[in-house]
């Protein structure tokens, strides 16, 4: 129904982390909301979907929660359960923006490894579906299922409390909440989904109010400013992905960029700047050019190698191989892609073959560069991805002379 699912998409993250809070399960508050989802989409059916849907669907799941507190209680033969009343009440013009955020601080807990409170913080917050989560990770969907599921249960048997940590404890959950932003807001970027691309946004927004003197928090919050200012010119009126040589950047937001720079401004004067910094700084580089060629790509570059000496990473490897090459050229960019780390980490990753491909078509071996394009179109699924690349085999086939640059650095 899409009533029902343009419902989960935007108001969900805030009717579990009410449901979290209410009943101090992440576990328990997930089966709530899905079984408030099947008496939607039950009554929605006969009934029609009501004026208020995402008011009806938090009333729906707040009943449901504290009928779950009744029965609780009477099992383990406690005092009488508290009326409705005595029960936080459900304001249908509130968003529950706060129970967001500690829904947030509780998933990325210390005693679950990092990748559990990435994984569980994406599924149960942010609503993203399991093969979202697993290909944010680039890992399978059974080890991204298995992760979440041994994450709530150590939540419940340890009886995580559900609320913002004291200050002296943020800083130690601090990396993870925002890995967690930042893998939403990619995640959107990627699927060309505004509704998470906003809630990244939101979610970053709350960070820095919440730890207004951290400054990684400040350059996370301008880089997704800034890459979320393309998205007017990110896509054609067919839906095609536009890649960043070829957008019209009279479309661009100029006030996410105008924000998106500010915030960079006050994270720099905080001191040596940190991973999200120095890749805010390379987002700025592009909206700071008014056309393509004025591309600082020398400055990219550099940016690049800073940020892999402080966080090394395939996918960073990755994005200095095609800096390089906008630089010294592809036989460069593809020297600099075989011997890095991320061949080996990134065998599933489309990427990877769609980089290759461009280095290849660059440098004048069409058929190489077929081979790994076919190699990229078996890796994704997403639909942006696949018409892009599907479009550049259409090209090697004509014998264009066009030569593109790797959709890693243009979109």
């Amino acid at each position: 129904m899409e009533a029902l699912d343009a419902v989960v998409r935007t108001d969900r993250a805030q009717i579990i982390a009410h449901l979290a809070r209410l009943l101090g399960d992440l576990e328990k508050a997930d089966d709530v909301f899905q079984a408030a989802l099947a008496t939607a989409f039950e009554a929605w059916s006969s009934a029609g979907v009501p004026a208020k849907p995402g008011a009806w669907l938090m009333r729906t799941a707040h009943n449901r929660a504290l009928d779950e507190l009744r029965r609780a209680r009477r099992a383990q033969a406690l005092a009488p359960a508290p009326d409705d009343e005595a029960q936080p009440a459900v304001d249908e013009g509130e968003l529950y923006p706060d129970d967001r955020l500690r829904l947030v601080f509780t998933c990325c807990h210390p005693s679950l490894a990092p990748e559990a409170q990435v994984a569980l913080t994406l599924r149960l917050v942010c609503g993203l579906e399991t093969p979202q989560v697993a290909r944010a990770f680039v890992v399978t969907e059974a080890t991204i299922q298995q992760r979440i599921v041994r994450a709530k249960r150590l939540l419940r048997e340890s009886r995580v409390p559900f609320e913002v940590p004291e200050p002296e404890q943020l800083p130690a959950r601090l990396a993870s909440v925002l890995r967690v932003v930042h893998q939403v807001f990619n995640e959107g970027y990627t699927a060309a989904s505004l509704e998470l691309q906003a809630e990244a946004l939101r979610l970053g927004e709350l960070v820095v109010e919440l730890m207004p003197e951290q400054p990684e928090a400040r350059g996370l919050l301008a880089l997704m400013r800034l890459q979320a200012s393309r998205g007017p010119a990110r896509l054609d009126a067919r839906g095609a992905l536009v890649l960043l040589e070829e957008q019209d950047r009279a479309k661009w937001d100029r006030s996410l960029i105008e924000t998106g720079l500010d915030a960079l401004r006050i994270a720099e004067s905080f001191g040596a700047p940190g991973p999200y910094q120095l890749q805010a700084h390379i987002a700025a580089c592009h909206a700071r050019a008014a056309r393509w060629d004025d591309t600082d790509w020398r400055r990219i570059a550099a940016l690049y190698e800073a940020l892999e000496a402080v966080e090394p990473s395939a996918i960073v490897a990755l994005n200095r191989s095609v800096a390089v090459a906008m630089v010294d050229g592809p036989a460069a960019g593809l020297q600099l892609l075989e011997r890095g780390a991320a061949v080996a980490a990134l065998a599933g990753y489309y990427l990877l073959p769609a980089t290759r491909a461009d280095f290849l078509r660059r440098l004048g071996r069409t058929e190489d560069a077929a081979r790994e394009y076919q190699k990229a179109l078996g890796l994704t699924a997403n639909p942006h991805e696949r018409e892009f690349l599907e479009r550049r085999l259409k090209e090697l086939a004509v014998g264009s002379s066009r030569l593109p640059t790797s959709q890693n650095l243009s979109r």
